[in-house]
């Protein structure tokens, strides 16, 4: 993942948890804008660590549009020349408010996959997705998905589930569907801050931090979390299995089916997913750029020995050898693994630390679809469709969330 205009945004998400690693960088005197060395070291080093027919790069932000068509355009030169006739494909997430005509040709004509970052109907994504002045961008964002759609440019959505849209998760599904998304990625926003943070520090602080932290009022109830994730469920099990993904059900199936998830957060360990700064300077993962967490830069080591750096192997195996005690019991742990380690911030019922706060509802998640899941994977495991659970599923009496 990587973050060519740093920490850079024309929004002001409240919940935003990279808007304040612009403080990593202080005194930078490009506005925080990656060179184009440091991006052609990127691009030759990448292509060449990676070891499959297919190269995929991902763009992050910030916003990374901000960085200017210009730029884009010398990425795909130096694909190209870096490329040895591999298939690459790009993949850029944006709040899709600065998109334009020729922004969406681009994408259109070098086929960039578009994650777009979506809350929900008006009323939930402007409750937090505004700009410094407080004025929602919802009609923006939505301005930009008509020109993604009138350009036949791939698109998904990725949509924070907050402490207020947790609360409308049929609203939300629904509206998703209805602006034609049929790849749904739902993010759970949990953070803790160091109320104490002077102006220059950072106050997102990571687990194990032993500072003294309080969760923001922003983030999801577990409870609602659970909730949210069974409403959703129980309508994309009846109506949508086959026409709709949404990565979550997809990678939960897929522990069931004891193959590897498509999101690391459910996954046994991590530690594959770095990111980089716009500078060069690489992390263990994006929600780890904390300086506790940075492996190097580009310019001094090599990507592929930065990423295979003794502790970053630590920090993806730590996502299981760390798990307390109550985790290794559970009866659901082949299907969560702990989630995300940036989420272990409470203790277990018996006093150890390293919980997962989304515990509880996602043991209540789990619970509530298990038979679906089990009907599912039987399915696929004798070489059957699993959208035929619809048809099973509507034979089912609806439990309570």
């Amino acid at each position: 993942m990587v973050k060519p205009i740093g920490a850079v945004c024309n929004l002001n998400c409240t919940y935003c948890y990279y808007l304040e690693k612009e403080k990593l960088y202080p005194d930078d005197q490009h506005r925080w804008a990656m060179s184009e060395k440091v991006l052609e070291t990127f691009i030759a080093q990448y292509i060449y660590s990676c070891r499959t027919p297919e190269v995929e790069f991902a763009w992050h932000g910030g916003e990374p549009v901000m960085r200017g068509m210009d730029f884009f355009m010398k990425v795909i030169e130096l694909q190209k020349k870096y490329g040895g006739g591999r298939v690459i494909e790009n993949s850029i997430q944006t709040n899709g408010t600065t998109l334009t005509d020729e922004w969406c040709r681009f994408f259109s004509d070098h086929h960039f996959l578009v994650g777009l970052s979506i809350d929900g109907p008006q009323h939930c994504h402007d409750h937090y997705r505004t700009y410094r002045n407080g004025q929602g961008s919802f009609e923006k964002c939505m301005q930009g998905l008509e020109l993604l759609v009138k350009h036949k440019v791939e698109f998904n959505t990725l949509t924070v589930v907050n402490d207020y849209n947790a609360r409308y998760p049929l609203e939300v599904y629904r509206f998703l569907k209805s602006i034609g998304s049929r790849y749904i990625q739902f993010l759970p926003v949990v953070e803790a801050i160091d109320p104490a943070a002077g102006p220059e520090e950072l106050k997102i602080l990571p687990p194990h931090s032993g500072k003294i932290a309080e969760v923001t009022d922003w983030s999801v109830d577990p409870l609602d979390y659970g909730n949210f994730l069974n409403s959703v469920f129980d309508e994309w099990v009846r109506k949508d299995v086959g026409d709709t993904f949404v990565l979550t059900f997809d990678s939960i199936l897929a522990n069931w089916m004891r193959v590897q998830p498509g999101i690391c957060v459910y996954a046994a360990t991590c530690g594959n997913a770095g990111v980089m700064e716009y500078n060069g300077d690489v992390y263990a993962c994006d929600h780890y750029v904390f300086p506790a967490y940075r492996l190097g830069n580009i310019a001094a080591k090599s990507l592929l020995t930065l990423m295979n750096d003794p502790r970053q192997q630590r920090f993806g195996q730590e996502k299981r050898s760390l798990l307390p005690a109550y985790c290794k019991k559970c009866e659901f742990l082949d299907l969560c693994n702990g989630e995300c380690p940036k989420h272990r911030i409470i203790t277990t019922p018996d006093g150890e630390s390293g919980l997962n706060y989304l515990c509880a509802g996602l043991k209540k998640f789990f619970k509530h679809t298990e038979p679906y899941f089990d009907f599912m994977a039987t399915e696929l495991q004798q070489g059957r469709s699993p959208a035929n659970v619809k048809r099973w599923a509507a034979t089912q009496p609806r439990q309570n969330s």
